[in-house]
């Protein structure tokens, strides 16, 4: 083979080994998410929040930091809680969503239901159908992380789009934008998977003397 040959084929092969990668690279991040889904049935760990706010003509404008906890059995059955800057409990037992404000000792409860729809919760917490009700789309790489885009097939939902990122198989990072535009960034870290769990834990306890509203 001659010199012009050999580097041509090199050329080729480069190329080949180049759209090879590419390809691989922009399915790692649905591969990635499929296989966490269908693998994970419960979870914990810790999560940090900030909400940032895109005005006209300055510059983004953050909020300050929330810190908290999770968990979650799959369909439907989580505990969100918040410890700082205030407490909040989100906390559902597969039927009914409750909603408590420590401060004011204070219950909201709705019904699960559908409520969990193309809501974010979703993502983490509900089945494993989600093509159902978002559509799913890889989102290239960014700060080492994997990312994925979901967006609701609904038209009245809160969220216009979620974007997941994921590093080995597990979601570190959510970006939610609303319509307002406003764009929720969360992070996840000490991340469990199928941590041994039963359907009691995930059960609300009503504080005593709490004020409660039913929606």
């Amino acid at each position: 083979m001659t010199l012009l040959k050999k580097r041509g084929a090199l050329s080729a092969l480069a190329l080949a080994c180049g759209m090879l990668f590419a390809a691989g690279a922009s399915a790692s991040a649905l591969e990635q998410f499929k296989t966490f889904v269908s693998g994970t049935k419960s979870a914990k760990g810790d999560f940090t929040q900030r909400q940032v706010k895109k005005a006209d003509g300055a510059a983004a404008k953050a909020s300050a930091l929330a810190t908290g906890t999770f968990e979650f059995a799959r369909p439907g059955k989580f505990i969100w809680t918040y410890v700082k800057p205030y407490e909040q409990l989100l906390q559902a037992d597969g039927e009914q969503l409750y909603i408590y404000d420590k401060d004011l000792n204070q219950v909201t409860t709705k019904k699960l239901g559908n409520a969990l729809g193309s809501s974010p919760a979703a993502i983490l917490f509900g089945s494993n159908d989600l093509e159902k009700n978002f559509t799913l789309a890889e989102a290239g790489s960014r700060d080492g992380l994997e990312w994925l885009k979901a967006t609701p097939k609904a038209k009245d939902t809160t969220f216009d789009e979620i974007s997941i990122g994921l590093r080995n198989g597990v979601p570190e990072a959510m970006e939610l934008r609303d319509s307002f535009g406003q764009t929720s960034v969360l992070a996840f870290k000490n991340f469990q998977k199928n941590p041994a769990q039963n359907a009691a834990h995930f059960k609300f306890v009503m504080p005593k003397g709490a004020d409660v509203f039913n929606n």
